[in-house]
């Protein structure tokens, strides 16, 4: 007899997470669909969902503790107590400020939102006192560094937008990363809202748009810049809002004076007069909803200006704090009134001489030796960090490099000693947060093998480091409790969410700034922003072009319908996912193929001064002339990524969360790859 077992899908594409509907019988997953009773995604299930059940029986997971002596040397079978007690010698031979632990997505398959594992893992760092990194750097936390300068980092819900926003601007929000967004925006269509990509390339939103603007890679700021200058000089700006709740617009408007929409246009590739239009429609239209970039519009040395200047656009048409306006779902981002408790025991560090949280840096102390045991827990490192040889050459140095996940990686092929099997998604018990709700995810399947939780392993090797706090909990259910008991859950448990059929409101606000206090030292919006001027950076909203380059395509990256983060090696270990991206494709534009002597469909080899990669050309309008694109996840894509800084140092703690990520920068040539 079969039973069906209501969960969430272990796919994280945030802040849309998607209900899912287990059919199980004898250990086995009969199938998995949609869960039509989900107030978040309403039956709806992506193809990534619908391959997790690949997960369940596949030939590739890894089932018993592995180790090897050498790397590139065979593995071997070993015991629990070999593996961890080998970990924990290492560990005390190094010294805690010459371990580093370092979690992916995969730490979060069943408890995204939440954050439980990954702060579980934070709470292990800092009561050892080794090196830790928040993982925020690789994706969302470089845009809510510039969003935060202005302090618009709240976002509203997309229920609010699919039924109040009369305009939507999907501003570098693909919806293959947030794939039930889409009905929203879709139903905001139907009642007549207008909707507006801006893109570097035609997305799968182009789809759903009435206009298209692709402009050219790292040039959203000039464009938001030259929005500015329209609206200020054609006096569409909401004069009331502003004297009430913002500061800095004397010099804003002064400042945007020079970034005219001609300014614009050589640098964007948009036409004035169409900057112009989007301009005024923006202004005039009320409510109006942007819907920016979670992740891949910020992947560049300027990245950051994007979330500074785009941030300016709402409060300067008093489209804060009302339904339909301000900012829309975003990854990472969180409704007004969202909260949890903390485990990570963060004040409970030790002092000592700590690597700062900035991709660099951590690169810079990888190779000079500085980590010697790294602790690696659901990620794919070597294929998600900027300049990824330097990250090799780094992790190769160390005496021990462990990797807790499903499936082997580029990581744990490359670089690991020891490999940790470990649990999927109904394999432990696990709660999922979105920014409406919270969902118990029940074990409902005995690990296979010789698999562990991550919170097994911890506790194990807490006991063998004498850390006797650690996990003060009787059971995970324990844990989860403890980060439950805050007002925005009502203080609920996992007994109380379990009894209501494992669905939970959160005591949030489908509006962002409902009260009209921002996220800035003032209170207010800060068009001008001192604290970015105390830290060496400009006080206003700035245009800077990225950085010159010999070689003559822009080389950008995000992501597909068929693929999002690293984890499941980076969806090559299911099968349905690998079919549908067998191989690296690089978009080009019919004119620089031509200029190549490249064929669609063709080998080509894509390179520049830091390393190469093969893929196969697709060549497309859909990229304009002079920008390449491709998924990311690919072995060697970050070859071709510059490593440098995209803030400074003293920056980087500006904010709870991490924004010290790499500029990941590239510009690349193309060849045809020679036959043969």
């Amino acid at each position: 007899m079969s039973t069906v077992v209501r969960t969430m899908c272990p796919m994280n594409c945030h802040p849309t997470l998607c209900g899912m509907l287990v059919e199980i019988e004898d250990g086995r997953v009969l199938s998995v669909k949609g869960d039509p009773d989900n107030p978040d995604s309403q039956g709806f299930l992506c193809v990534r969902g619908q391959a997790s059940r690949e997960i369940i029986g596949n030939p590739e997971r890894l089932l018993h503790p592995m180790v090897r002596n050498r790397r590139g040397g065979d593995w071997r079978r070993a015991s629990w107590a070999e593996v961890l007690d080998r970990i924990a010698e290492r560990m005390h031979e190094a010294g805690r400020l010459a371990v580093a632990t370092w979690t992916g997505h995969g730490v979060a398959a069943n408890n995204y939102g939440m954050r439980l594992t990954g702060n579980l893992v934070r709470r292990f760092a800092n009561l050892y006192g080794c090196q830790t990194w928040g993982s925020q750097m690789i994706c969302w936390g470089l845009g809510g560094f510039g969003l935060g300068l202005t302090g618009v980092l709240e976002t509203s819900t997309k229920e609010d937008m699919g039924a109040h926003a009369n305009l939507i601007v999907l501003w570098g929000a693909n919806l293959a990363s947030q794939p039930n967004t889409a009905r929203h925006v879709a139903a905001a269509r139907r009642r007549g809202a207008h909707v507006v990509t801006v893109d570097v390339r035609e997305t799968e939103a182009a789809a759903q748009s009435d206009e298209v603007f692709v402009l050219r890679p790292g040039t959203d700021a000039a464009l938001a810049l030259a929005m500015m200058h329209v609206i200020v000089r054609e006096d569409l700006h909401d004069r009331a809002f502003v004297e009430r709740n913002a500061l800095g617009f004397d010099e804003l408007a002064a400042h945007v004076r020079a970034h005219s929409p001609a300014w614009a246009e050589a640098i964007t590739g948009i036409s004035a007069a169409r900057i112009e239009a989007l301009a005024r429609r923006y202004a005039t239209t009320r409510p109006a909803m942007i819907v920016i970039g979670g992740s891949s519009m910020y992947k560049g040395a300027n990245g950051w200006q994007a979330g500074r200047a785009v941030a300016c656009l709402p409060a300067l048409t008093g489209n804060l704090g009302v339904s339909g306006g301000g900012f829309g779902p975003r990854h990472g981002s969180t409704s007004h009134g969202h909260g949890l408790a903390s485990i990570a025991a963060n004040g409970r560090r030790p002092p000592g001489d700590y690597v700062i949280d900035q991709m660099p840096r951590i690169t810079e102390a990888l190779v000079a030796g500085r980590i010697r045991v790294m602790l690696l827990w659901g990620t794919n490192m070597v294929s998600s960090f900027a300049d990824a040889n330097q990250v090799v050459a780094g992790l190769r140095r160390c005496d021990l490099v462990a990797a807790h996940d499903l499936f082997m990686s580029d990581t744990a092929r490359e670089c690991a000693d020891v490999l940790l099997p470990a649990t999927s998604w109904l394999e432990e018990v696990g709660m999922k947060a979105t920014n409406t709700h919270l969902y118990l995810m029940p074990q409902a399947l005995e690990p296979p093998g010789e698999a562990r939780s991550a919170s097994w392993v911890l506790r194990e090797l807490a006991r063998r480091l004498d850390l006797d706090d650690f996990f003060p909990w009787a059971s995970d259910e324990g844990m989860i409790d403890a980060v439950l008991d805050h007002p925005a859950t009502g203080h609920a448990t996992v007994a109380q969410i379990r009894g209501t059929g494992g669905i939970h409101p959160q005591n949030v606000s489908h509006v962002a700034y409902p009260t009209l206090a921002f996220d800035t030292p003032s209170g207010k919006v800060e068009f001008v922003s001192e604290r970015a001027k105390r830290h060496g950076l400009p006080a206003l909203p700035v245009y800077e072009p990225l950085p010159s380059s010999p070689y003559p395509l822009e080389f950008r990256q995000g992501r597909t319908l068929t693929h999002f983060h690293g984890f499941y090696d980076h969806g090559r270990a299911l099968p349905s996912l690998a079919r549908a991206d067998a191989e690296p494709v690089l978009w080009i534009s019919p004119v620089d193929a031509a200029a190549r002597g490249v064929a669609d469909g063709a080998a080509i080899r894509i390179h520049n001064e830091r390393g190469a990669l093969e893929a196969r050309a697709r060549v497309t309008d859909k990229v304009p002339a002079g920008t390449v694109w491709m998924r990311d996840g690919w072995r060697g894509v970050n070859n071709l990524t510059s490593g440098a800084p995209s803030i400074p140092d003293e920056a980087c703690e500006l904010f709870p969360f991490t924004a010290g990520q790499s500029a990941y920068d590239a510009r690349v040539e193309v060849s045809p790859e020679p036959l043969g």
